[in-house]
């Protein structure tokens, strides 16, 4: 019993890190229907200054605070120098300088900070909690519950409370009818790459702690886990990247567990294939906002 609430505990976990950096990309899509194939290293570049910022102060929420804003100002710097100046006749055009960004950044860390794992230390314990007898989720775990609860929620009502968020989804979906509607879409991309670019951030903060540490490579597979939570719940859905994102951490987890490293990534990819095959445009998107 207490393995099975430690596994479900660090699978949650682990899911919730998916869903965030999963988020990121949902974000990136439905502000401007743009898969951002440089996600990963975007964010490890503001975690590199969050990391820098932790060396110097040892505050945990301080480095947090640092992720988001360098994450911002990495996005804005992205949309307004590159992204924006991008023919949009064809998607592959932006997937092309985005692996042209991946590069130069990957290439910019690894100069600056060499290519070995820095460790990160935890805010809290990963010591898990007990009651009675029975060991279950750590209060790191716990913390990242919180924080990925806070940012999910609060990007929820930014798109369905606000004004801001159904300007944003307007200019996504049709960026014409949205001029002709007083929308300025070229500051609603930017906004989108914005916060994009922190919330991906402040995934790979949480999640290289509980990792080797910090390296220039550190998202390339959070990218890669996150990117499949991205198809499978829906690219245009941010419940289906929560939803998604904690049910493939917990896969990965118990498959993991129970037959090695070296399968769970297969199950995942199982996964991704037999919901390719369903219903491919994602378990929670709509089919008309995919084709829009």
């Amino acid at each position: 019993m207490s393995t099975f609430l430690l596994l479900l505990g660090a699978g949650l976990a682990r899911g919730a890190v998916f869903a965030l950096f999963a988020l990121a990309l949902v974000l990136i899509w439905r502000a401007t229907r743009i898969a951002n194939f440089a996600q990963g290293a975007m964010s490890v570049s503001a975690a590199y200054v969050a990391y820098l910022v932790l060396m110097g102060t040892g505050s945990f929420p301080l480095a947090i605070l640092t992720v988001l804003l360098a994450g911002a100002a990495i996005g804005f710097a992205m949309e307004r120098a590159l992204m924006r100046h991008v023919p949009s006749r064809s998607p592959l055009n932006s997937i092309i300088v985005a692996i042209g960004v991946v590069m130069v950044l990957t290439g910019v860390l690894g100069i600056l900070f060499g290519a070995d794992y820095k460790p990160v230390a935890v805010p809290f314990s990963r010591q898990p909690l007990e009651i009675g007898d029975v060991a279950i989720v750590s209060p790191y775990t716990l913390f990242v519950f919180v924080v990925v609860a806070v940012v999910v929620a609060g990007i929820a009502l930014l798109f369905t409370k606000t004004s801001l968020g159904l300007a944003m989804r307007a200019s996504a979906f049709d960026d014409e009818v949205a001029r002709l509607n007083g929308v300025r879409v070229a500051r609603m991309r930017t906004l989108g790459w914005v916060l994009s670019a922190s919330v991906g951030g402040l995934a790979v903060l949480l999640a290289v702690p509980t990792e080797l540490g910090l390296s220039p490579h550190s998202g390339d597979l959070l990218f890669v886990n996150a990117f499949t939570v991205a198809i499978i719940g829906g690219l245009d859905s941010p419940v289906g990247a929560v939803i998604s994102g904690l049910f493939v951490g917990l896969l990965l987890t118990f498959v993991t567990t129970a037959w090695g490293a070296t399968i769970g990534p297969i199950a995942v990819l199982v996964l991704l294939v037999v919901v390719l095959l369903v219903r491919p445009q994602g378990v929670f998107s709509l089919r008309k906002a995919r084709l829009a």
